[in-house]
């Protein structure tokens, strides 16, 4: 795709996400190759089965459900980092095919952030395919790296949430 850019949907605020599947579903009403890859997530959210169902929209992400970062035993952590890995190397083999214009990549940050991730892979990945294929990246705290190489950052701020007077989060709205 000419003229591909980087996204960075950041902050504290609810948004990122839905931001990021809002572009999935207009790019590919446009005929655009869209990759949906999310990290952290193995549980069922409202987008995954309805971006499924959407033509040129592939999705990828943990089959397996993990507990919270902080909850997780050393086993767990590198068995999820093996398929952030494996996320990113797909990734990378699906441009080089030619298969993809826009790859998200939901939630990195914090796998980046974690070491739940091959930093390196990553870091190689947006500074070789940056400017082939649309990238856009979801997560609270974008690593400096990422913040430097992004065209367009957008900061979801926070004002005021339910969730700050003990309302959980509830499935269609917040996942």
């Amino acid at each position: 795709m000419d003229n591909s850019l980087m996204h960075l949907y950041c902050g504290n605020g609810k948004g990122k996400t839905t931001a990021a599947v809002g572009l999935c579903i207009r790019a590919a009403g446009t005929g655009k190759r869209v990759l949906f890859s999310q990290f952290m997530k193995g549980q069922e959210t409202g987008e995954v089965g309805i971006l499924e169902s959407v033509p040129n929209i592939t999705v990828v992400r943990s089959k397996k459900e993990f507990p919270f970062y902080q909850n997780m035993t050393e086993e767990e952590k590198i068995c999820l980092t093996n398929i952030h890995n494996e996320i990113i190397e797909n990734i990378i083999e699906s441009i080089d095919k030619k298969l993809l214009d826009i790859v998200v990549l939901d939630e990195l940050t914090y796998p980046y952030n974690w070491n739940l991730i091959n930093r390196d892979l990553v870091n190689n990945f947006i500074s070789n395919y940056k400017g082939k294929v649309e990238i856009i990246i979801t997560g609270r705290n974008p690593d400096k790296f990422m913040v430097d190489l992004a065209d367009y950052i957008t900061e979801m701020k926070c004002v005021r949430h339910p969730f700050d007077k003990g309302v959980v989060a509830r499935e269609g709205i917040e996942y």
